[in-house]
């Protein structure tokens, strides 16, 4: 009797099975071999309904897998957002190293790799537990855990010392991205797939409860980030103020050397309304343009006086300074990456720069009408204008530009200064209380970035004290400070920020609020019906193995069939002339299956 074509119809799903579960095989082949090398199947085994996905070696293979995970993003992360500061990090190893290489941007790419191969196996990893398979991480992953693991708290822990206001520029940086939020949310809804699958295959409530608990917890807390978020970026529409005004700082020092005519010229170009510098008064009483205290960084004094390359630049005399170039150093060492961008002329240019004088600078201000913004180096006790220096750089302030465009930043001796030129606008780089400012006559403040608080500057705002902040070069800062209030910046990148037209992220409360209730219910409802499915199948394939009860409902389990089930289905109708024909025991003949 033929067989039914509900039974042939059996028939070709099982035989579709076992070829799914054999085609599959290469996908886990190729995870198990990628974490563990484990390219061959006997040497893979699959968690059983029940076990622990791993031993207890490989269990903390994996714990420490996460823990490096989550430091080695940390430090990525906040060296990332560092970015503003890496031209002030590759000068400070330079004056300890005595040679320039741009540290910054190698720690920035060795950070990346490393966190992309732990992220990448924490990734396979995931992708076994999802597959049901038992872990084994090769022992080469886990010597490249450890080394990772050891770079990210050594890194961390170094730059935490040196640079530990960077600390507040990655939290300076959480009040422009809220979008790190939903980033997060979104990742917690891809977990709870691998989560969901092993919480309902777990036979110890206590394993159970601990991960149920764990994930929710750190899911509640996501939920609920947003009420303690703050940004100066989320406010009601009309409220926003106008863009704060650039100062080149340096001139700008991504298009020209330093402190050199033709980097204040570029910065007047690129659409600045201010500049800002250093003063040095040289030996022989002639204020200069200099920002550090030797002539090493931005000079050739090693070639030109080999011997005195560690002196103060106060102790050269005028002339001893004109004979020192002062561009060719920015061709050689491109601090910025930018030299590529400069045409032939500007690099003709900037190689035939020399130290420049306060007057010359002073000249390019007052023919633009610019504001000039500058700070003043004492030089040292045996120098012959170590008294007099603040009354010298006076005088030829007051011979070359308009006092009124001089924003006059040196605190030595404000009250005499005040009295001998009171139309300067008296700056300070300290935060201070109304009263003591409004007592030295302070109109403007010259603060560090880190310290934004768009409260205070809305409270020196109302006393007609203006906020200044420095150094600001990347956009997303330079947003964070527009929105804030802040009436200037001192900017590296004059020629990026001129262009930024209104802020990168700017949101109502309604819009705000609207999109954190919206990424929590989605991820919500996602969550919960991945829970609910893992729960149906886990409860609707169970497994009968004698009298007792297995739930074999892995990615594998369901497609187990044996040759057994195939003959199971076909036994019953088999021609009968099959049946009674003499076989040799070796070889078997299959059924001759017929089809009505």
């Amino acid at each position: 009797m033929p067989v039914t074509r509900l039974k042939l119809g059996k028939l070709k799903v099982v035989r579709r099975q076992l070829l799914q579960r054999y085609e599959h095989q290469p996908f886990v082949s190729c995870l198990a071999g990628l974490y563990g090398c484990q390219w061959r199947r006997y040497q893979r085994a699959r968690a059983q309904p029940g076990e622990c996905c791993c031993s207890k070696v490989e269990c903390g293979s994996f714990g420490l897998l996460i823990l490096t995970f989550f430091l080695s993003f940390l430090f990525l992360y906040f060296w990332s957002e560092a970015q503003n500061d890496y031209n002030d990090f590759d000068w400070f190893n330079f004056g300890t190293l005595g040679f320039w290489f741009p540290w910054s941007l190698v720690l920035l790419v060795v950070a990346a790799a490393l966190f992309t191969y732990i992220a990448l196996l924490l990734v396979l990893a995931v992708c076994l537990l999802t597959e049901g398979q038992r872990l084994y991480l090769h022992w080469s992953h886990k010597t490249g855990i450890v080394v990772t693991l050891a770079f990210s708290v050594i890194a961390t822990a170094v730059l935490s010392d040196l640079w530990s206001k960077e600390w507040k520029t990655l939290l300076l940086s959480l009040q422009v991205t809220p979008f790190l939020h939903v980033a997060a949310v979104s990742l917690m809804a891809v977990l709870s797939w691998p989560i969901a699958f092993h919480f309902f295959r777990m036979n110890r409530k206590v394993r159970q409860v601990a991960v149920l608990g764990l994930f929710l917890s750190v899911l509640f807390s996501l939920y609920l980030v947003p009420l303690g978020m703050y940004s100066p970026c989320i406010k009601e529409a009309g409220t926003l103020g106008p863009a704060p005004r650039l100062f080149g700082h340096r001139g700008a020092p991504m298009l020209a050397p330093e402190n050199t005519v033709m980097s204040f010229e570029k910065a007047l170009e690129a659409g600045g309304e201010g500049l800002e510098t250093d003063v040095t008064i040289s030996y022989d009483g002639v204020p200069f343009l200099m920002h550090d205290s030797t002539l090493r960084r931005t000079t050739n004094v090693a070639e030109v006086f080999p011997n005195r390359t560690d002196l103060d630049a106060s102790m050269f005399t005028w002339a001893e300074l004109q004979q020192l170039n002062a561009g060719d150093w920015f061709l050689t060492r491109d601090p910025f990456g930018t030299v590529s961008s400069l045409s032939d002329a500007d690099c003709f240019q900037a190689q035939n720069q020399s130290v420049p004088s306060l007057v010359q600078f002073l000249e390019v201000a007052s023919r633009s009408g610019k504001l000039v913004l500058f700070d003043l180096h004492r030089p040292p006790h045996e120098h012959p204008y170590s008294q007099t220096y603040i009354n010298t750089t006076l005088q030829v302030v007051q011979a070359h530009i308009n006092s009124s465009q001089v924003l006059w930043l040196p605190s030595e001796d404000r009250a005499l200064v005040q009295a001998l030129d009171p139309e300067l606008q008296q700056t300070s780089g300290e935060k201070a209380s109304i009263q003591e400012l409004a007592e030295d006559h302070i109109t403007r403040l010259n603060l560090h970035y880190s310290t934004m608080s768009q409260q205070q500057i809305s409270k020196y705002q109302s006393v007609n004290i203006s906020t200044n902040l420095y150094v600001i070069s990347q956009p997303w800062l330079y947003t964070l400070a527009w929105c804030a209030g802040a009436q200037s910046v001192t900017t590296n990148s004059i020629h990026i920020l001129s262009n930024i037209r209104q802020p990168l992220f700017l949101m109502t409360p309604e819009e705000y609020t609207l999109m954190w209730i919206l990424t929590d219910a989605v991820s919500a409802l996602l969550i919960i019906t991945v829970f609910i499915f893992h729960w149906w199948r886990e409860r609707g394939l169970p497994f009968w193995s004698g009298s007792r009860q297995t739930h074999e409902t892995g990615p594998y389990s369901k497609f187990r069939t044996e040759l057994s089930d195939v003959w199971s289905v076909s036994s019953v109708h088999v021609r009968p002339d099959l049946r009674s024909t003499p076989s040799s025991p070796s070889t078997p003949h299959l059924p001759t299956i017929t089809e009505e």
